[in-house]
Order: structure tokens, then sequence, then C-alpha cells
């Protein structure tokens, strides 16, 4: 869409955290924020080791993309919804600490965040809403960076990547976004490589181990 009128509810003016205001994201559904370099690149580079050195069972295949579920997980193993909650897992010392820093950041009510996914994409692939929606905006997200979506942004709209081996930007289709990411420029034919990402979230059911064996 080439504009959007920024009306935010008490929802998005509660979602707002002023820590992370200078990182809003304009003309954008509210509330997003994106910060360059989050991490550094030794830590980028410790994390994908951390990452591909986990056991092969942990990794589960889907359709565009394969990622791995860390603590609380859902029953069975796969991602797929429980209607009674998650069972708890403690995370490992290498996701904690990068958990721990995004909780210190306040996004979840003052509660520590619970669950991690990790996802893998190969040049090509992609995860969309069936049917596809009409976009509501666009956003780069570039190595290191980090995405916190509140209030409207993330649970009103739903939320995709596009299958592509090669995003090419005009200046009519930059993200909005630009601005915080070098290579969003004009004419750049910015070619994907594999992309990992780490989704971080608190997940307010979890279910007691007890609650698994019984009837």
């Amino acid at each position: 869409m080439t504009g959007y009128t920024e009306l935010m509810s008490m929802e998005d003016q509660d979602a707002r955290v002023p820590a992370l205001e200078p990182f809003r994201v304009e003309q954008a559904p509210p509330v997003i924020y994106y910060v360059p370099d989050f991490i550094s690149k030794e830590e980028e580079e410790y994390l994908l080791r951390q990452v591909f050195n986990a056991p092969k069972p942990k990794w589960t295949q889907l359709s565009g993309r394969k990622l791995q579920n860390w603590a609380p997980h859902f029953p069975p193993p796969g991602g797929l919804p429980h209607p009674r909650g998650m069972v708890p897992e403690r995370l490992p010392p290498w996701l904690q600490r990068y958990v721990d820093r995004v909780s210190d950041l306040s996004l979840f009510g003052g509660l520590p965040a619970n669950h991690v996914l990790v996802n893998q994409y190969l040049p090509g692939e992609g995860i969309m809403p069936r049917p596809p929606p009409r976009p509501a905006t666009s956003l780069l997200l570039e190595p290191r960076s980090l995405l916190v979506l509140r209030g409207t942004a993330y649970t009103r709209l739903l939320h995709g990547i596009a299958a592509a081996s090669v995003d090419a930007l005009d200046a009519a289709s930059l993200p909005r976004n630009a601005a915080a990411c070098p290579s969003a420029q004009a004419g750049a034919r910015l070619v994907r490589g594999t992309r990992v990402s780490l989704t971080i979230r608190r997940v307010p059911r979890v279910l007691r181990a007890g609650l698994l064996l019984s009837k």
C-alpha cells in the first residue's frame, strides 16, 4: 500500500515501549519496532553454531521452512496447539541469555519470555497466510536485527514471508523501515541466503507436568 494513517487506539498506546521508541517504524501499522544490529557479528556466529549443533530430532520439517521448538512445547511435537496449554521445558543456556535480553525490554508485562521457535528458511522458501491477503506493510529484516510487533500489528494482522530467492527493490516498493537498513536502496537486488530467525514470546498457558498423565 502507498500510505498508512496511524490512528493509535488505547490498546496500541499501551503497547508502546518507551525504551524502543527511537526504533519505531513510522507509517506502519502500530506498533512495530525495528532495531538494527541488536546482536554483534560474533554473537550471530555463536548462535548459528549452537542452532546447527542441535540434535537432529530437535528439527521439524514443515512446508516452506524447518524449525526447532524450545520450551515450552506443544504435545504432540511439531508446534501444533494443544487445548490445555503447553509443556514446560528448560531452555538451554545458549538460548536463555538472549531470551533474558529480550525479556529485559519489558515486552511481556514484566514477565519473562518462555518459548522460542528457531526457524530456518532456504532461498526460495517462505510462509504466507492462505489465501494471501492484501499486504498492509512490508519490512526488510537484515542480519542481527530485532523486530518487535506489538498492539494491532501483533494481534490483528497476519504475518508472512514471501517465497523468493531475490528481493528486487524500487523507489515505489521500499520497505517501511528502509531508513534503518543500509541495503534497502532503490534498484537493489537482494539475493537471499539461508535465513535463521528466533521467534521469542511468552505463552500464557503452560501445563503442569502431572496434567499430562491424568485422564
